[in-house]
């Protein structure tokens, strides 16, 4: 019985010395994404808070439309009927 938990003792320690090379390696793998991956994460969450509140972005674009009433205005303009029939089309 002693020799078992001397060899399950042993192993544990191997496994764990492993478990925390594994660990520095990753994060030395992972670092260079770092910067990426956190830039990536802010997009994605600015996509679901425009998903979540659409005024927001609608009410920019008829902002912008009322500073720049000429070209911008028309392609904003575009912008929003083509909105309303999407949101026509999807049924809301």
């Amino acid at each position: 019985m002693n020799q078992n938990l001397t060899r399950l003792t042993e192993r544990r320690e191997r496994l764990v010395a492993q478990a925390a090379a594994q660990r520095t390696a990753l994060a030395q793998n992972i670092e260079p994404w770092r910067v990426p991956l956190a830039l990536a994460d802010q997009g994605l969450s600015a996509l679901s808070f425009i998903k979540r509140h659409p005024v927001w972005l609608v009410g920019g674009g008829v902002l912008l439309a009322t500073l720049q009433r000429n070209r911008v205005g028309k392609w904003l303009e575009r912008g929003w009927v083509t909105w309303q029939i999407v949101q026509k089309l999807r049924g809301r």
